[in-house]
């Protein structure tokens, strides 16, 4: 937990910029896995992580901004439940931690919320993403639960963005403190990744090695030999010489802030000259926009100066036909590249996407492109000192895709399908490290306004295939 300080200044600062009315910022509840007593492990609401810290279930946070209290409303366990859980510590001793000093039993939220309401006063609160909160809000505000999200707070989301998105040096401290243990991780995966083992077996060990450290995966780990499954959460594959296998893996700190780091592993501990060719493509790509990023750049020029490195590397092979300029411009770069560049990082992988993407990575003159490939493209704004975001150019063989493009003609003036049917099998490879957004003058400025955080994960070929091939 920080500091009390800290809780309460970023109270403070979203009271001024709501203004009025009362702000709900519900917690989460324990999440039965298949009966009551069998929850999955529990994980706090990030926002309500931010504003008041407390890593406890069944609690809710009411900020009445108009008489200036904020309360904590949850309950201390009773003896029978001691009995299972042992002493815990008090819900006022814990409130104290954060700076309140108000705290009621969870059965008088009810009532608060709807003096409040009978007075007109504004309730705002946050899109949900779990149906119970949904349900209990739809209580609270006699809302239908399917209306619910129709009554959500603009200002409050809006707020909560411009806050949580500038991340502080502690914070950044948190996200330093999961890479150590996500290097860690992907080290492991090297060395143990060899054929005739089981993509399985590999998971098993990054996972253990968090869970080891008192911590948990900040997402599922993607660990497979079909990389070019953008988001392949199976583990089923029974790994062979001559396979590479794309790992996209990362791990909580202790306080829930996420890290996310991809290396692509020769299984058998070399790359074939077909796999170094587009692995340097792609490692090329993540240095080329790597150096680009500084405050005041928009992230959608950065994504666009890795699909013109990429759709260079590819003309280079004879996979494109034309300038990468105009493969990109015409979009046939998205063959082998259909994703975004990144995302933002911070107490969720994909950060704040719960609030809304849109509110998150685009403005209202920075709008989303709807084309193949741009679509997913999470983050396009200008970037600011204190961002902490992803970089992590790929380039993707998919079957299914090459066949369809190839039989509607689809951008063959720009592609070569017959070399590209050299690929066939080929995989995917991705390349991904976290990257803090620096002011041009910082003293620790170590790449013209950003630096990677974290210790060094080896992504250099040589320095992959020397682990690898131990």
């Amino acid at each position: 937990m920080f500091s009390s300080d800290t809780y309460l200044q970023r109270r403070q600062h979203l009271r001024r910029q709501i203004g009025s009315g009362v702000i709900l910022l519900l917690g989460n509840q324990d999440c039965p896995m298949n009966f009551a007593e069998n929850p999955y492990p529990f994980r706090q609401d990030s926002s309500f992580l931010y504003f008041f810290g407390l890593d406890k279930p069944g609690l809710t946070g009411l900020i009445d901004i108009d008489d200036g209290t904020e309360t904590v409303f949850g309950d201390d366990p009773t003896v029978d439940e001691i009995v299972w859980t042992g002493p815990q510590v008090s819900l006022r001793d814990m409130c104290l931690r954060i700076a309140v000093s108000k705290t009621n039993p969870s059965n008088e939220l009810r009532a608060t919320i709807e003096k409040a309401h009978q007075q007109g006063r504004t309730i705002h609160f946050l899109p949900q993403y779990r149906p119970e909160n949904i349900i209990k809000i739809s209580r609270l505000l006699d809302i239908e639960p399917a209306r619910v999200q129709d009554h959500v707070s603009e200002p409050l989301i809006r707020a909560v963005v411009a806050q949580r998105t500038i991340k502080s040096p502690e914070e950044v401290e948190q996200i330093e403190q999961a890479l150590e243990i996500t290097r860690e991780m992907q080290i492991a995966a090297m060395q143990h990744a060899r054929p005739g083992i089981y993509e399985r077996e590999i998971a098993g060990i990054m996972e253990g090695i968090a869970v080891s450290k008192g911590v948990r995966l900040a997402f599922p780990t993607i660990f497979s030999i079909h990389g070019e499954t953008l988001h392949n959460h199976g583990h089923d594959n029974l790994m062979q010489e001559g396979n590479i296998a794309v790992n996209d893996s990362g791990a909580e700190s202790g306080l829930h802030y996420a890290s996310d780091i991809t290396r692509t592993i020769p299984i058998g501990g070399r790359f074939t000259n077909q796999q170094r060719e587009i692995y340097q493509i792609v490692l090329r790509a993540q240095e080329t926009a790597i150096a680009a990023i500084m405050p005041g750049v928009q992230f959608r020029h950065v994504h666009e100066i890795a699909c013109i490195t990429l759709a260079s590397g590819l003309k280079d092979l004879g996979l494109i036909k034309t300038s990468p300029e105009e493969a990109v411009e015409a979009g046939a770069h998205t063959l082998f590249f259909q994703c975004g560049l990144g995302h933002m990082l911070g107490l969720d992988v994909h950060d704040m996407e719960s609030l809304g993407e849109d509110y998150v990575g685009y403005t209202d003159k920075i709008k989303r492109k709807m084309e193949f490939g741009w679509q997913w493209l999470r983050l396009a704004k200008a970037l600011e000192a204190g961002f902490v975001v992803t970089v992590e150019p790929g380039i993707y063989f998919i079957p299914q895709l090459i066949d369809r493009w190839n039989q509607q003609r689809k951008f063959c003036d720009f592609i070569d399908y017959r070399k590209v049917e050299r690929y066939r099998g080929f995989g995917g490879i991705r390349i991904e490290d976290d990257v803090l957004v620096t002011p041009v003058s910082s003293v620790e400025d170590r790449n013209g306004g950003c630096r990677i955080l974290g210790p060094e994960i080896p992504r250099q070929i040589d320095e992959v295939e020397a682990i690898t091939s131990q």
